[in-house]
């Protein structure tokens, strides 16, 4: 299992760790794992999922028909102009 120093903490950041830490009983380093369990946790839930509508939404015909050839050799033609 990894350790991290966290370096320049912030005194009133550091105090308040402290105080949350004592109000559940559990030190400042499991307060801090805690906290950053749930954060990090929280951080993939708000992912938003993609719906089946947007998967479908990719294999969809384009609305409108494109020449890819011309577009492709006019992006060569610019690049040495």
């Amino acid at each position: 299992m990894g350790s991290l120093t966290i370096r320049k903490l912030d005194d009133d950041l550091k105090k308040k760790l402290r105080v949350r830490a004592a109000n559940h009983g559990v030190s400042m380093e499991e307060e801090a794992r805690r906290l950053l369990h749930r954060g990090l946790d929280e951080t993939a839930a708000q992912k938003p999922k993609p719906s089946v509508e947007s998967i479908l939404a990719f294999g969809k015909r384009p609305d409108l028909l494109f020449d890819l050839k011309k577009i492709s050799d006019d992006m060569w033609d610019e690049s040495f102009d």
